[in-house]
């Protein structure tokens, strides 16, 4: 069980998942930039938090920026929007509407609808973290991608949640040890916005030539 002090976001999940490195440069070294990818990412949340906080859509009431945490994961953040379904059993209730409501969160992602293991985690953090707050069983949620207005729902299996439990773990023990991952450079380094400070195919080389000569003088 983490303390107050001890929350990190729960977007660092799909940071570590992407790039121990960057999830450090982020919350370790405390270094942010943005690209076009990340600004499109901002507009978009930023239009949804934009919208009535809260919404009725027949057996649907839909509400926004919806702030949470987990103190058994260590996790603090907010979801961009968690629809409550109408139920007949497993529901909550709600405040001056009548029944039985199922939470089911929606985060918001750029780009077009594709299975993204880093999404699915953050998302199913949300869900863990509604989960602990509302005693509540959530069995599934959705990614909502911009480019294409298309919704994937993600089902929270075993699965997913034990990756989740265990990438959260992860993060915690990441920054705890203060140590930033040196950089390996991949393909995905690309669309990264830290790929200018990182520098993944020039320093991610100098340490390949250390190690080299290191080898060398050892023959």
């Amino acid at each position: 069980m983490y303390s107050e002090d001890d929350l990190l976001p729960v977007s660092a999940l799909s940071d570590i998942v992407f790039c121990e490195r960057r999830a450090a440069l982020h919350f370790i070294e405390r270094i942010w930039e943005d690209n076009l990818f990340t600004a499109e990412g901002t507009i978009l949340h930023e239009r949804v938090d934009e919208g009535s906080n809260t919404e009725a859509r027949g057996n649907i009431r839909i509400a926004r920026s919806i702030p949470l945490r987990s103190l058994t994961l260590g996790l603090t953040g907010k979801a961009d929007v968690v629809e409550f379904h109408k139920t007949e059993t497993g529901g909550i209730k709600l405040e001056e509407v009548s029944g039985l409501w199922l939470p089911f969160p929606v985060e918001y992602k750029r780009g077009h609808l594709r299975h993204e293991r880093s999404f699915e985690i953050q998302l199913c953090a949300y869900a863990l973290c509604l989960e602990e707050m509302l005693h509540v069983e959530i069995p599934c949620g959705a990614l909502f991608y911009g480019k294409t207005k298309r919704r994937l729902d993600v089902p929270f299996d075993n699965s997913l949640r034990n990756f989740t439990e265990e990438t959260a773990m992860h993060l915690h023990e990441l920054i705890e040890s203060g140590i930033t991952p040196k950089p390996v450079y991949e393909k995905k380094c690309d669309s990264c916005s830290l790929i200018d400070i990182c520098l993944p195919k020039t320093v991610g080389k100098k340490y390949s030539v250390n190690s080299y000569l290191s080898r060398v003088g050892q023959e």
